[in-house]
């Protein structure tokens, strides 16, 4: 099979087609003959060196897919050859075939094609997990999402949105901005000439903020928070390390915490698939809310795809072409 290998820690260009055997399911996974892969930030990190695969996942690049059920392993009852599936995967999405374990594999929602489906995974996943299970958001609060125009922002905008929250995001440009506001955001702040921090607190502050830049932002967010706000970290583009005055923290009675998807365990994930299936997978199926799509690569154009993504001009997913 075609495949996408990671020739040495770099920039884009060392991302270089090549040819491998075809990966056979083990007990509980499933063979999916992949039609679209997603592209994502941990992508990048990956290929830069900086984000290595778990141990026994694949070394190729690519964290979801869409396709076909090519072949099923041993156990599992859930899935038939042929069935369309978008699936989280623990790595081997830049590939005509991947394995995954099939609980981690979700329908194709109604109306939607493969190339939508394969945005779907690593982003709802993600944005579930943080937004609603860590942040436990509700209904009526307000919810700062930094990055609204990223395949998170755009899929944190609507899910807040469709659940009922007030949802504040911050872009670099007014395209961007008239996207987020086309989405369900009630506020859109270009943060080259507004404060987000200013703007926050004049509504009465955030009670959630979901962040993947990190720096500055952390002591900034923490000012934005309402007291008993709670901060999500998902990642640090500007970096990791801060100081800060827990004082504050404490008098204000903040909760600050963060995860990272890839590493939880087969089971966090399964329960993570089921409830989306369960509580977003509707909304999907009926229209209400869909994946932002961005542009297509063919497969073997997997560099300019990242160098798209990492020029940070993109407004919402980016794909890769496999079949």
């Amino acid at each position: 099979m075609r495949v996408i290998e990671i020739t040495e820690a770099g920039a884009p260009e060392v991302l270089k087609l090549a040819e491998r055997e075809r990966p056979v399911p083990r007990h509980g996974e499933i063979l999916i003959k992949v039609a679209y892969a997603g592209v994502n930030r941990p992508d990048a990190l990956q290929r830069a060196g900086a984000y290595a695969p778990p141990k026994g996942a694949s070394d190729l690049p690519g964290l979801e897919a869409s396709g076909e059920v090519a072949a099923i392993g041993a156990g599992v009852s859930k899935w038939a050859v042929g069935d369309k599936v978008c699936a989280l995967l623990p790595g081997g999405g830049y590939a005509e075939y991947v394995t995954t374990p099939a609980a981690h594999a979700l329908p194709v929602p109604k109306g939607m094609s493969l190339k939508e489906a394969a945005c779907l995974p690593e982003t709802f996943f993600t944005v579930w997990t943080n937004v609603f299970q860590c942040g436990g958001l509700k209904a009526g609060e307000r919810f700062l999402v930094h990055g609204g125009s990223s395949g998170i922002g755009t899929t944190a905008i609507q899910l807040a949105s469709a659940f009922g929250a007030r949802v504040f995001t911050t872009v670099g440009n007014e395209d961007k901005a008239n996207a987020c506001r086309a989405l369900g955001a009630e506020r859109v702040m270009n943060y080259r000439n507004e404060d987000f921090v200013e703007v926050l607190k004049a509504e009465g502050g955030a009670n959630l903020i979901l962040d993947m830049v990190g720096g500055e932002y952390i002591p900034r967010n923490i000012r934005a928070l309402a007291d008993d706000g709670r901060l999500v970290q998902i990642a640090f583009l500007t970096g990791p390390k801060v100081e800060l005055n827990f004082a504050q923290i404490m008098a204000r009675r903040l909760t600050l915490t963060g995860s990272t998807l890839r590493p939880q365990s087969e089971l966090a994930k399964a329960k993570i698939a089921d409830e989306l299936r369960e509580q977003v997978w509707p909304l999907l199926d009926m229209g209400r809310i869909a994946p932002v799509m961005d542009q297509e690569f063919a497969l073997a154009d997997a560099a300019k795809a990242h160098a798209r993504m990492e020029g940070s001009t993109h407004i919402g997913k980016i794909v890769l072409k496999v079949a």
